[in-house]
């Protein structure tokens, strides 16, 4: 059944790279004590297999929610029952796999797009397919088989004409009891067959069945269990091969064969148009006392490919076969594995002039086996292009190397899954140019054994850990290197193999694969990097978005990322990294025009919401703050009478007398002003001197009427005096109206100095203003009270900050 096996695995392989296009898309629920089909299932599923569990039924709606649902694989259930709108929600659906159950009958399959169709091994009494088959008008593979079917009718088949079915397995180890000619002609695209029928008694139906087929494009014919254990067959069954003319490759698989019927089977087969015979995990039995013999015959020779794969013998003696030997002539392809072969038969080596593939895999063959001292090897296989030692026991890599050269034509050698040692250096002949040592624990030190004239390079799994640019050099016609199940970590960007095709480096420990490893790889087409533990950061940016796809021929099914943990498991194709992100470079021109923007906009706010106003009146508290700190020592040892004396010109009175004296005395500070406190009688020039001097602080309300009063100038000019003699920071300067520097007479200059140096308040027509206004001032004049500490004025000044941000 191995063949068999290997075409549904290989069927089931091709339906889910049709469907998949992601694995989170996929669902396994196979074993999982089910008994129907569950109903969260996510929506954008493509795959599920719910094989091995009790589900009886498909109902109606069971499926509904998966509508993007293209494989389901659902053996081994006990299914008995598939509603006649169980599929009515998924019409993407290509492949279904429903063998092995319990179904009564073939259901009724409304699914357009359905492709592999496998029915195999269930219960239905008759082999006739539903007319909605005739509308399966894609479907390519179909596998029916019931042992309770014994009947092939000749319209059972009939609706599968319009279809474009190519493999079609029937049958289910049972033997039939009647067929009706014509049945399988009607499938007219057929180009193979599986059988899975045993004959034994009623072999006249078996002979309607070939010439059947013969009548259809059927070139390959698999027959299973075609005779059961112990079936004695005294006619010929293969009787009518040398007519056909269409079949051309015939399989006996897992089929008892007495020596009897293998040689009438070769012996037809000789005569006939097939080009090759294959006989898989076959039981041999010898039932006639010479063995099998076979004779020289006559006949034009089309038989070009022999395959012997597993043979069971089980009688206690050599099978006895005789075969002539000119018989092989002409052969081109042999294969002998799964046998116990340990010693290359000597004849064989010769008696093969046309051989060009040669297969002795899977044997007990040695380095001394298959080149047995006993054998003269003057001429060893004259053709033979293509060897294949797969799974033996070779050892010597150095020995091997030397007895190629005896094979003058030999393209391609097979040593993988053997016990391959390094030792000596190798010498291979020029014309040898495919090397594969796949499976074999070598190491990095493999590429120094190796031919320069090597095109095709086979290293999967050989626990190869870097690979270099220096590695690649060394083979200047290489095309094919195949590097998969190793441990390699990093790709170099400085590789260079221009000749170079194919490159596999799946499942090994590549985090990342960057641009510049493609600089030397110019010829590359194809690229297998699949199932490595990738990273999803900016090191794969370029890798995601910018790489040519269709290079890659496991895109996106095995791409997956490993790291970081949050995209843990999520497939690459889903990763989409920012452009910013991973150039940063690319942040500053767009950045900068972005902060100009941002910078004049708030400038924008600043001038329109009076910042320019608030940030002077913010600098007037720090620097109080500060001087206050700094005339801490003076103000304990100093006394005042006043807080202030005001200096202000007659046209402004009204606001001093209104506004500025009720304001500042409602706050219990004690003003000094001309009209009310000059001493009478007493000089004019004395009672400023003494009010500057008695006053913590000097204010002077600044304004253009102020500029035009002699005395204002003196009070100035006495106030600044004492200032400057005390080292002390007393003058308070207050804009009424602003007053440019340059329009104060020649006799200000000292007043032009001060604007320019000091910090003076500016009053504010705004009432909220006004308030910060009033506040700041009352904080400055306070320091003077002596009973007040020196720490608790500062503090009180911290205190009128937030009035400027209610302000704002």
């Amino acid at each position: 059944m191995a063949t068999v096996q290997v075409s549904i695995l290989a069927n089931e392989d091709k339906g889910f790279r049709l469907c998949v296009t992601l694995r989170e898309h996929t669902k396994n629920l196979s074993k999982h004590n089910l008994t129907r089909i569950p109903s969260d299932l996510p929506e954008d599923t493509e795959y599920l297999d719910i094989s091995e569990n009790d589900i009886s039924k498909i109902d109606e709606g069971d499926l509904s929610g998966l509508t993007y649902l293209c494989f389901l694989k659902m053996t081994h259930c006990n299914l008995q029952f598939i509603s006649s709108n169980a599929f009515v929600h998924n019409e993407k659906i290509k492949v279904l796999n429903i063998s092995h159950n319990d179904l009564s009958t073939i259901p009724d399959l409304a699914l357009p797009q359905l492709r592999i169709l496998d029915l195999s091994s269930n219960h239905y009494d008759s082999y006739k397919v539903p007319s909605l088959f005739g509308n399966l008008s894609q479907l390519s593979y179909l596998a029916l088989g019931s042992p309770r079917a014994i009947y092939v009718n000749v319209n059972d088949f009939a609706p599968l004409r319009n279809t474009s079915l190519q493999q079609f397995s029937l049958g289910d180890g049972t033997e039939l009891q009647k067929y009706d000619h014509g049945s399988l002609t009607q499938l007219n695209s057929l180009r193979e067959i599986t059988l899975k029928v045993t004959f034994c008694q009623k072999i006249d139906l078996f002979k309607s069945m070939l010439k059947d087929l013969d009548q259809t494009q059927t070139k390959k014919l698999i027959l299973v269990k075609l005779f059961p254990d112990q079936c004695n067959i005294s006619d010929d069954p293969f009787d009518m091969f040398e007519n056909f003319k269409v079949l051309s490759n015939l399989s006996i698989v897992d089929t008892w064969m007495n020596s009897s019927v293998m040689v009438k089977l070769v012996k037809n087969i000789w005569e006939s148009s097939f080009e090759e015979l294959a006989f898989v995990n076959i039981t041999y039995n010898e039932d006639t006392p010479q063995g099998s013999q076979l004779y020289v015959q006559n006949n034009t020779r089309n038989l070009r490919a022999v395959i012997f794969d597993r043979v069971h013998h089980y009688q206690y003696q050599y099978p006895k076969i005789n075969i002539s030997l000119n018989l092989a002539s002409q052969m081109t392809y042999f294969k002998f594995s799964g046998t116990g072969m340990n010693i290359l038969p000597c004849n064989l080596i010769s008696v093969m002039p046309s051989l060009e593939i040669l297969d002795l895999s899977d044997n007990l063959l040695d380095d001394t086996g298959f080149w047995w001292f006993a054998c003269s090897y003057t001429s060893v296989f004259p053709a033979l292009k293509h060897l294949s030692l797969s799974h033996n026991r070779f050892v010597n890599l150095a020995f091997i190397s030397k007895k190629t050269h005896e094979m003058k034509v030999l393209e391609s050698l097979d040593l993988s899954f053997n016990s391959i040692r390094l030792g000596e250096l190798c010498s291979w002949p020029s014309h040898l140019t495919e090397l594969s040592l796949s499976y074999n624990n070598l190491g990095n030190n493999v590429f120094q054994y190796l031919s320069i004239h090597f095109q095709k390079i086979d290293l999967t799994k050989c626990s190869i850990s870097i690979i270099t640019k220096d590695i690649l050099l060394q083979f200047p016609r290489l095309t094919h290197l195949f590097l998969s199940f190793n441990s390699i970590q990093v790709l170099p960007a400085d590789l260079y193999a221009p000749t170079l095709c194919t490159l596999y480096i799946d499942h090994n420990a590549i985090t990342s694969i960057d641009n510049s490893f493609f600089n030397g790889l110019s010829n590359l087409q194809t690229l297998k990097a699949g199932n490595n533990p990738f990273s999803c950061g900016c090191e794969n940016f370029w890798f995601v978005t910018n790489l040519n796809k269709s290079l890659l021929c496991d895109w996106p099914l095995d791409y997956s990322c490993s790291s970081p943990p949050s995209y843990a498991g999520i497939s690459l194709d889903m990763y989409k990294p920012g452009w910013l992100s991973c150039h940063p470079w690319f942040k500053v021109p767009i950045a900068l025009p972005i902060t100009f923007v941002i910078t004049v906009v708030l400038g924008f706010v600043f001038y329109a919401c009076d910042g320019v106003w608030y940030t002077k009146m913010l600098w007037v508290w720090i620097r109080v703050k500060r001087r206050s700190l700094q005339g801490a020592e003076r103000l304990l040892n100093s006394s005042f009478q006043y807080h202030a004396f005001i200096s202000y010109s007659e046209h402004d009175s009204v606001w001093v007398e209104s506004q500025l004296v009720p304001t500042l005395e409602s706050s219990d500070l004690n003003l000094c002003i001309h009209k009310r406190d000059f001493v009478p009688g007493q000089w004019i020039v004395d009672n400023i001197i003494n009010c500057v001097e008695a006053s913590y602080k000097t204010l002077f309300v600044l304004s253009k009427n102020f500029v035009q009063s002699e005395w204002c100038n003196f009070e100035l000019f006495f106030a600044q005096h004492r200032a400057i003699s005390v080292n002390d920071d007393s003058l308070v300067f207050i804009l009424l109206e602003p007053i440019p520097s340059e329009s104060l007479p020649k006799k200000y200059l000292k007043l032009r100095t001060l604007l320019r140096q000091q910090t003076y308040l500016e009053w504010p027509k705004n009432e909220q203003k006004q308030k910060v206004f009033w506040d700041t001032l009352k904080a400055m004049l306070k320091a003077a009270d002596k009973s007040i500490k020196l720490k608790e004025v500062a503090t009180d000044i911290v205190e009128t900050y937030p009035l400027l941000a209610e302000s704002q």
